[in-house]
């Protein structure tokens, strides 16, 4: 099978969906359209899929042709804006897998460490902001943040002030760049490990991921029926932090919210407390797979609470 067609918990994710065959479902991580073929096949002729992609040449390679299918070259972040502009106000279920797919990794992008590239990474190519602009042109005090704040990095001070003498010396281009900044910095056995936290602060940057998360889990609550379900693929740590307490408590802080009558606000009941993971068949056939946790959050009936400032 093709990588840019392997898709993880695939089985798993569409079934937590619980398709209704007329229902409107979206998945808002297109890629290569593996979540998205499945759904289809559960679906009748008046069902809806409705895909987002923010990387044009993704749905370009794509080529699901199906007239229940709606394409959105966008962020998932403007779920909302989009469906209205469709005249769709209410669905039935949101996947979201936020991974980096295997063709885009495989686009010359500079994702991966793995192969001397220039840094990019920009998954929209007509974003202004690159990997080369936040190496190079972030102060110090910025490049540890991300690494703090992206990838979990206690010791993201020193990590930038290496950056940030490299650079003196000569323009951050591609990703041997980055190896040579950090020679030293890791216990060689975890190397892998290292850099794939290093890249994953700098792509969330780029990308504005995190927010970008947020928007869109925002969004959900005013977008799902009853009974409606939210299902989301985390690939680190940080991610599932926000997709867990979201899921939980309706908002992006771990505390329940009550309204004036001292009423709980729970609009979500959880179909599985514990992540789901991967069989170790599919760790071992996909290694883009190890890393994924899977949360699966129902809509219950929500109160009259505002949700558009959670």
């Amino acid at each position: 099978m093709n990588e840019f067609h392997n898709p993880v918990l695939l089985s798993e994710s569409v079934s937590a969906l619980k398709i209704k065959k007329d229902g409107v479902y979206v998945d808002v991580t297109f890629g290569g359209g593996g979540h998205s073929k499945e759904i289809l096949k559960k679906l009748n002729k008046n069902g809806k899929l409705i895909v987002f992609d923010q990387d044009k040449q993704a749905i370009l390679e794509n080529k699901i042709l199906d007239e229940r299918i709606i394409v959105m070259n966008t962020n998932f972040r403007y779920l909302k804006n989009c469906l209205t502009s469709i005249c769709i106000n209410k669905i039935d279920g949101i996947i979201a897998d936020l991974g980096v797919s295997s063709f885009q990794i495989n686009t010359k992008r500079g994702f991966s460490f793995n192969s001397d590239l220039e840094l990019d990474m920009r998954m929209n190519q007509s974003s202004s902001l690159s990997a080369l602009e936040v190496l190079n042109e972030y102060d110090k005090e910025n490049l540890s943040r991300i690494l703090k704040e992206h990838a979990d990095f206690n010791n993201s001070k020193k990590l930038a002030e290496r950056i940030v003498s490299y650079r003196r010396k000569k323009d951050i281009q591609n990703s041997n760049d980055i190896l040579n900044i950090f020679e030293g910095c890791f216990y060689v056995p975890k190397k892998n490990q290292f850099f794939a936290r290093i890249f994953q602060a700098i792509r969330i940057e780029v990308n504005d991921e995190l927010n970008a998360l947020k928007d869109l889990l925002k969004a959900s609550l005013n977008l799902l029926n009853p009974s409606g379900r939210l299902v989301v693929i985390s690939y680190h740590s940080i991610e599932d932090r926000i997709v867990k307490t979201f899921m939980k408590y309706g908002h992006f802080e771990a505390f329940v919210k009550k309204d004036f009558f001292g009423n709980q606000f729970h609009p979500f009941t959880l179909i599985n407390k514990k992540p789901i993971l991967p069989s170790s068949e599919e760790m071992n056939s996909n290694n883009r797979s190890r890393s994924a946790k899977m949360r699966v959050a129902e809509v219950n009936k929500l109160s009259n609470m505002q949700f558009d400032d959670v």
